[in-house]
């Protein structure tokens, strides 16, 4: 979840920090601080509640200077959002400073056998316990303190040490958390995210599982756990400046909303055949006997993740005939699932980082599954850590509500479907006829865009105020539905639900009336009728019904009370269409609530700790 960034060179690195901080606080938002080493080697710390720019109030031109030094942004897990409990961390002599992204699970045991050693502590985290612990240990190297104290947690962790005794050098360690060492002309980096970094370098190693980096200006040491020296690979970043910046939108959101005539396309690229009526997903084509034998396909995911799964499991049903489950990645490891030989297990996150997520992949491995994964960050913990896999291609998404990587990741699992169907009884016929209709949808979201934000902004403009919505969808809008109403709830702060359209006369009827918004995705489709049958229902107890409807149904204008046209296409690529309009919906209500879209209140984007 915490964003860090570090430097330590020959360059001032203050505004380094706060700039790369600056980028990273999608990834928490509740405090921030930094730490860094004056000319006479002692450690100056700042901190502050609130955002960065609380922090930069805080920054005298003194501090400019500096050449070494720590930052982060913290999203609070132990301990409540305040000045006191922000990290940089002390240790009790305050000799020793650290940063740290993850939950110590043992922390409470450590913190009281210090405790009975004298150690004094000052907040309510599990952070402090730990930079406390590697002052015990510390002997007169900074590098086997950490790894000694390492090995006496248990839990997760992405950190950045140093001590007042070793001022040139930095200690980098994780495990479950996401940190890279960035690689520059002047001095080296850590990060947990590129974004905070690709300003100055497109170099960078990540880390692995339970390695440690010693960092000085001239050099960058990898080893393990054990101190066994590790050779790693030196990747380029495929990231530019401007991709993480708004480029003239008022939100990341809103860009990135409307990137997706472009990101959806870049999941395509080079991969749908449409000729051949068949697609090529490199990652998986050395493992394309595991698809045509599956017994059964698993998906693992978590939030938005979860619906896209779940659109995967009726695209596959449908056109392939393999029994599809979809398991909350976070129950999926707690409740002893049952994993066959021939069973395929696909993990899908935007980040390749989520802490769920990869629990569900360990246990599925354990359990001698085959796992692939579909995630958006190259070099992520997921990407490497499965047998193989594809990335959607959406491009760096900083807005905490994901919008471009849930269509890509759809586009995706439509090209697998694709894929998988050819091989098992599909024609290329068939197959053509469904490339062709996906290689459309581009262009469809395009005319999506430029024709229905005006009447977006006047639904908004009537229903902002709403204490509550209604989601309705059947077959394959039912999982638009759920992604619709979790927009809604992440950004705007309204209760919203989603439902099967049919189960709303189980329940949720009960809490319709004049104050209550419906949103209908009725489509034209093979239960046209049927979601008609259920806006009679919502009407007849006085609800409010926006429609998503196709282009040219003039039936739906008598029965609802707005209509938003989507253009035509195949039932299966629908929710790529429908769900546009929901994310427009969700982020004009926001804006106008005055909500911060971009960093939505307790939300971070990247969930790294259970």
């Amino acid at each position: 979840m915490c964003g860090i960034v570090g430097y330590i060179g020959t360059k001032p690195c203050l505004s380094m920090i706060i700039n790369g901080l600056k980028r990273l606080e999608y990834r928490g938002y509740d405090s921030s601080g930094v730490a860094l080493f004056n000319e006479n080697n002692e450690i100056l710390i700042r901190k502050a509640k609130g955002k960065i720019v609380e922090l930069e109030k805080l920054l005298d031109k003194g501090l400019e200077k500096h050449v070494v030094g720590i930052g982060h942004t913290r999203w609070a897990t132990h301990g409540v959002p305040s000045t006191l409990n922000a990290h940089p961390h002390n240790s009790s002599n305050g000799k020793f400073v650290l940063v740290h992204n993850g939950i110590i699970e043992n922390y409470a045991a450590i913190r009281e056998f210090l405790l009975g050693k004298g150690f004094v502590f000052r907040t309510d985290t599990d952070t402090e316990v730990l930079v406390s612990l590697i002052e015990n240990n510390y002997e007169g190297n900074l590098e086997k303190a950490v790894r000694k104290s390492l090995k006496e947690i248990r839990g997760t962790y992405g950190i950045a040490v140093m001590a007042e005794n070793e001022p040139e050098k930095i200690v980098v360690a994780r495990r479950g958390s996401p940190i890279i060492v960035g690689v520059g002309e002047d001095g080296n980096f850590v990060a947990s995210d590129p974004s905070a970094i690709i300003a100055h370098t497109k170099n960078v190693i990540y880390l692995g599982e339970d390695e440690i980096a010693i960092l000085t200006k001239d050099s960058i040491n990898i080893l393990n756990i054990d101190f066994e020296r590790i050779t790693p690979d030196v990747l380029e970043l495929d990231m530019t400046l401007e991709a993480i910046e708004k480029g003239g939108f008022d939100h990341f959101m809103k860009k990135e909303i409307f990137e997706q005539t472009q990101t959806i396309k870049d999941a395509m690229r080079g991969r749908l055949m449409i000729d051949e009526g068949n697609v090529r997903l490199g990652g998986f084509q050395d493992h394309l006997d595991k698809f045509r034998n599956a017994k059964r396909i698993i998906f693992v995911a978590c939030g938005t993740s979860w619906h896209a799964a779940l659109l995967g499991e009726y695209m596959l049903e449908k056109y392939t005939r393999i029994p599809v489950e979809v398991e909350y990645a976070s129950e999926f490891r707690y409740r002893e699932p049952v994993i066959q030989q021939d069973d395929v297990v696909i993990a899908i996150s935007q980040s390749g980082e989520t802490a769920d997520t990869l629990a569900a992949i360990r246990e599925a491995k354990t359990k001698g599954a085959t796992v692939f994964g579909i995630c958006n960050v190259v070099g992520s913990t997921i990407a490497r850590e499965t047998d193989a896999g594809v990335y959607v291609h959406a491009g760096p998404e900083i807005g905490v509500a994901s919008t471009k990587a849930f269509t890509s990741q759809v586009t995706v699992l439509c090209l697998m479907t694709i894929m998988i169907a050819r091989m098992k009884s599909m024609s290329s016929i068939q197959g053509s006829d469904l490339a062709k209709a996906l290689s459309r949808i581009p262009d469809k979201v395009g005319r999506i865009l430029e024709t229905t934000e005006n009447e977006i902004i006047k639904i908004a403009e009537h229903y902002k105020d709403a204490s509550n919505f209604l989601y309705l969808g059947r077959g394959y809008n039912f999982p638009v539905a759920l992604e619709g109403a979790l927009k809604l709830k992440e950004i705007s702060y309204i209760h919203a639900e989603g439902y099967p359209a049919a189960e709303m006369k189980h329940g949720p009827i009960a809490l319709i009336d004049k104050n209550m918004p419906v949103v209908v995705v009725a489509t034209r489709d093979g239960m046209y009728e049927k979601i008609i049958s259920n806006i009679e229902e919502v009407k007849a107890r006085d609800g409010k019904v926006i429609a998503i409807a196709t282009e040219g149904d003039e039936t739906i204008k008598g029965k609802a009370d707005h209509v938003i046209y989507i253009p035509d296409t195949l039932r299966f690529l629908t929710p790529l269409l429908s769900i546009i309009p929901l994310q427009l919906l969700s982020y004009h209500i926001a804006v106008m609530r005055g909500c911060n879209v971009d960093q939505p209140r307790n939300l971070a984007k990247s969930v790294t700790v259970e």
